[in-house]
């Protein structure tokens, strides 16, 4: 393998200030590539995304968008082009996670899953496809909780399922231009979305754990690692695949 696999390459990573968004980012760019760090409000720790990129000698920028708001999204694919001249990797990974059980459940918290989780993944597809050439990618962070059944995570469960069958269909759509879409499929994960910040207990961390075959929960390194592989020529030949990266939470 090349030293610097996506040497030549832009890649815009949404929702790339923190956790798997953030590692994705800093892994791509220390395979050569330029990166466009996305983030919604957490502009300080794009920045130090961005910053930790330059200082071990990668080039990245930021760029402000949120993408469950439609009006925001060309902006973020103009500056990408205006920035590094083209794009051809896309890491769909920004989205949003409440733990609601159904009695919980509302019309105001479904819209706002969907319109990141869903709507945001494809109108990023849409603007992506325009401006790949082929050899472009298009990876879509979805979730093993996708093919599980966990309790109190029914909207969430909707938006990632959702994500898988789109995935399916726009490989097959954007397949004859020589564009490739694949699922990136954490389990459980280290990061803010999965956490006690989210309302995640111990004991609930603990559960994931023994589900899972690698008996720990993962850290963004382990998922951005796989995500450098499906952008990479070595993936050439995979496309509308689901990459399970949750150490076997569903075995």
């Amino acid at each position: 393998m090349a030293d610097k696999p996506l040497a030549g390459k832009v890649a815009l990573v949404t929702g790339g200030s923190r956790g798997i968004g953030a590692a994705i980012a800093t892994r791509f760019a220390a395979d050569g590539a330029k990166v466009v760090v996305n983030y919604a409000r957490s502009a300080g720790e794009a920045e130090k995304v961005v910053s930790g990129i330059k200082q071990a000698g990668g080039d990245a920028i930021t760029v402000k968008a949120d993408v469950g708001q439609p009006a925001e999204i060309p902006p973020l694919f103009e500056a990408t082009v205006k920035a590094f001249g083209k794009l051809d990797i896309l890491v769909n990974n920004a989205a949003i996670m409440q733990r609601l059980f159904l009695p919980d459940v509302t019309a105001e918290t479904i819209d706002a899953h969907f319109n990141v989780n869903v709507r945001g993944y494809l109108l990023c597809c849409k603007y992506a496809a325009e401006r790949m050439t082929s050899g472009g990618c298009i990876i879509n962070i979805g979730s093993a909780i996708s093919r599980m059944a966990y309790p109190g995570a029914v909207v969430y469960t909707a938006t990632k399922g959702s994500v898988d069958l789109m995935t399916r269909v726009l490989a097959a759509e954007l397949g004859p231009k020589g564009i490739r879409v694949n699922v990136l499929a954490p389990g459980s994960t280290i990061t803010d979305m999965n956490s006690e910040k989210s309302g995640k207990t111990q004991e609930e961390a603990d559960q994931e754990i023994a589900m899972t075959a690698l008996r720990r929960q993962g850290l963004p390194v382990d998922i951005a690692d796989a995500a450098a592989f499906l952008a990479s020529n070595d993936a050439r030949w995979i496309t509308g695949t689901w990459l399970d990266v949750s150490g076997g939470i569903r075995l």
